[in-house]
């Protein structure tokens, strides 16, 4: 059976090439740092802002591997129940049910207390068995034949405990279930954990992992992400729309606009059959890419400004042979 680790990347340039398969457009520093977690079998904490493809990354990387996804969303509260096992406490109501109902048929034979006794702490042993037990993620990614790609999502928005609790499974792909034993990993997952940026991680989480951080992309990289997710669209918008959001970038937003909402951006133009960046069109789609009435108002306030530099960017040689 093919597992994970029997696929190859002898280079860096071997990985880009698997992401553009997938239609990721990965920088050098992305496919460096997936190389390197890939080959020394070790965690990739990735940092930065919402939507400049962190979640994508290991979705292509699954994609690229053949191998499922395993998605573990954090959250303030998330505790060790809800990330790896719970019991199913029906089933065993209705398992007590069913003992209490053959009690007399299953202490036949056994002669005296102790006899009773071992024959009732067999079944003892069952209500606490795989057979009782609902799996969540992290019990799920230990337990694939063929491994997969975990994706802790978001860690800091965990609290402190669960990232504690974390270690344990990161340094030796194993977690410890007090009614079953140590669960150690069939085939050690290859794991990618995303953090916005919240609040710090710990340095003992730190240690463990590999570091990436994705930055909103360069407008060169960005234009070739948009010539892939979004096919249809012109080069003459390309470089105008990816310009003038390079710009936008460069305001006082309360959250500026990802690469996720260029792409929805684009999209949108699209849809409008617009051939060129106008004035109209613009403040018209403006709600697409910028999510706050106050981030809108500084926009239009800026408008003729931004589309003065959109043009002149997208205009100029470097931009239309990059």
């Amino acid at each position: 059976m093919k597992t994970l680790h029997q696929a190859h990347f002898d280079s860096v340039d071997r990985v880009s090439k698997a992401f553009a398969s997938v239609d990721y457009i990965a920088s050098r520093e992305i496919a460096t740092s997936v190389y390197l977690g890939f080959n020394l079998e070790k965690p990739i904490l990735v940092e930065g802002p919402a939507g400049v493809g962190k979640t994508e990354l290991a979705k292509g990387m699954a994609e690229i591997l053949d191998v499922p996804l395993i998605r573990m969303q954090c959250y303030e509260g998330l505790d060790e129940s809800k990330a790896l096992y719970e019991w199913k406490y029906g089933k065993q109501l209705l398992y007590t049910q069913l003992l209490k109902d053959k009690l007399g048929e299953m202490m036949q034979g056994a002669v005296g207390l102790a006899a009773s006794m071992d024959k009732l702490h067999a079944h003892d042993d069952l209500f606490f068995s795989e057979h009782f037990l609902e799996p969540r993620p992290l019990y799920q990614a230990l337990h694939q034949e063929r491994g997969c790609v975990l994706l802790i999502d978001e860690i800091d928005k965990s609290d402190p405990e669960f990232e504690a609790f974390l270690l344990e499974v990161l340094s030796d792909f194993q977690v410890s279930v007090p009614e079953l034993g140590t669960i150690k990993a069939k085939v050690k997952p290859l794991v990618f954990l995303t953090s916005n940026n919240t609040r710090e991680m710990s340095d003992a989480l730190k240690r463990r992992c590999l570091h990436l951080h994705i930055s909103f992309p360069e407008a060169a990289l960005e234009r070739r992400i948009l010539e892939r997710r979004v096919p249809g669209l012109s080069a003459t918008l390309n470089r105008e729309l990816v310009a003038f959001i390079q710009a936008v970038r460069q305001l006082d937003l309360k959250k500026l606009p990802s690469v996720s909402e260029t792409i929805d951006w684009a999209k949108t133009l699209l849809l409008l059959h617009a051939e060129h960046l106008n004035l109209d069109v613009v403040r018209d789609t403006l709600n697409v890419f910028l999510k706050f009435e106050q981030d809108i108002a500084t926009a239009n306030a800026q408008m003729s400004t931004l589309l003065q530099q959109a043009r002149k960017d997208a205009e100029s040689p470097r931009a239309s042979h990059a």
